[in-house]
């Protein structure tokens, strides 16, 4: 039967050019080339054409053979990226793990090769996982998992769908750990601290079943109480955070006062030292004092008496006033200006006050007294003196 179409009027033969070579005719020309007689096999007799038969397949065997060594020479090299492994299986067995580069393996259906990517990130979501928490809250939690391929052996031969093992592996690591743990620190302030462990529990379970898989991170998006108590446990933390923003103003209050009165206190304590201290030095000088006019008294008590008397009088009567006067029976009338001598004793008094020196007008002012009298009065004092001394 003819390989083109049958039927119409297309003529035949090689040396037409007005269509397309018949099928038929080319396949014979071929047979007939290998053949290596260059005549067709109805010239021959039937004993000689059955042998020129054997002698044409020979050649088509031998193009055959050599299609097939090609073909197995290019099926036997293979090229792994940088960032694959290629795992080599012999009749369906692990056999060995090639790396980057160029390498070699037996045909086809002797050994195989699956090309793993070590390199790339791969992910993996846990979407609505609702867990009862330690104070039998209920949380409902959003979880990534990012994982890349350690070994390539494990990972396919190991378990049976490493994938979906880790998924398995990653909601019964987030139940765990999130079971140990309060409601309140899952949602508030223990994020971290749950991905941290998760990340730990789901490694240490993919080693112990070796998966070949490595976890790179895992993030905890989202962690929220159940929509039905939304708007409870909203107010609750509103409350919390009015409580912490009091704490935080009252420690601001403290930071600003405590220094205040420390600083009060100390300038407090500086000032009683510093009277401590003036009392003290004072008192040592009243004591050395005394003990000088004590030495003075001892080696003459008499006057030392009589000088203290007159200077207590002094120091009594020069702020009063009044005018002491000493005359015997029929002395004479003596005029005193007690107006002047009144306003000049006041003057003094505040001259004295104010540690200015006395003008000398106003000394010049003041009367004199009768020498007479002022001696009788001096006079009168000291026997008045000596008889409280006696």
């Amino acid at each position: 039967m003819a390989w083109d179409k049958p039927g119409g009027n297309r003529p035949q033969g090689p040396n037409n050019d007005d269509g397309p070579p018949d099928l038929d005719e080319m396949f014979k020309r071929l047979k007939t080339m290998f053949s290596g007689d260059g005549k067709s096999n109805s010239d021959q007799g039937g004993s000689s054409g059955s042998g020129g038969s054997d002698a044409g397949l020979g050649p088509l065997l031998g193009l055959g053979a050599l299609v097939l060594v090609g073909f197995a020479i290019y099926d036997s090299v293979y090229v792994v990226d940088q960032a694959e492994r290629g795992v080599v299986t012999r009749f369906g067995a692990y056999n060995r793990t090639a790396t980057g580069g160029l390498n070699f393996k037996l045909p086809t259906p002797l050994e195989s090769v699956t090309k793993i990517n070590v390199d790339q990130n791969n992910t993996i979501s846990v979407r609505d996982q609702t867990i009862l928490t330690s104070d039998e809250n209920v949380v409902v939690v959003d979880l990534t998992v990012q994982y890349n391929i350690k070994n390539a052996e494990n990972y396919l031969f190991k378990v049976r769908n490493p994938d979906g093992s880790l998924r398995e592996i990653a909601e019964s690591a987030l139940r765990e750990v999130i079971g140990q743990n309060n409601m309140d620190f899952v949602i508030i302030d223990g994020r971290e601290a749950i991905a941290s462990g998760t990340e730990t529990l789901i490694q240490e379970t993919l080693d112990l079943y070796q998966t070949g898989i490595a976890v790179t991170s895992v993030n905890l998006e989202s962690a929220q109480p159940p929509e039905a108590v939304q708007d409870a446990f909203s107010d609750a933390i509103r409350a919390r955070e009015d409580k912490e923003r009091r704490i935080n103003e009252a420690e601001a209050y403290a930071n600003e006062i405590i220094p205040v009165a420390r600083g009060e206190a100390t300038q407090i304590l500086e000032e009683a030292k510093a009277y401590r201290t003036r009392v003290v030095r004072g008192a040592e000088g009243e004591t050395s004092r005394f003990a000088q006019i004590y030495e003075q008294y001892s080696a003459a008590p008499e006057v030392t008496r009589e000088r203290i008397y007159i200077e207590s009088i002094e120091s009594v009567l020069g702020n009063t006033n009044k005018v002491l006067m000493d005359a015997e029976g029929n002395a004479p009338l003596s005029y005193l200006p007690l107006d002047q001598l009144m306003r000049n004793r006041s003057e003094r008094a505040v001259v004295s006050e104010s540690t200015a020196p006395i003008p000398q007008s106003v000394l010049n002012s003041v009367p004199r007294v009768d020498s007479s009298v002022v001696n009788s009065t001096s006079t009168d004092d000291r026997s008045r003196s000596r008889s409280r001394g006696e």
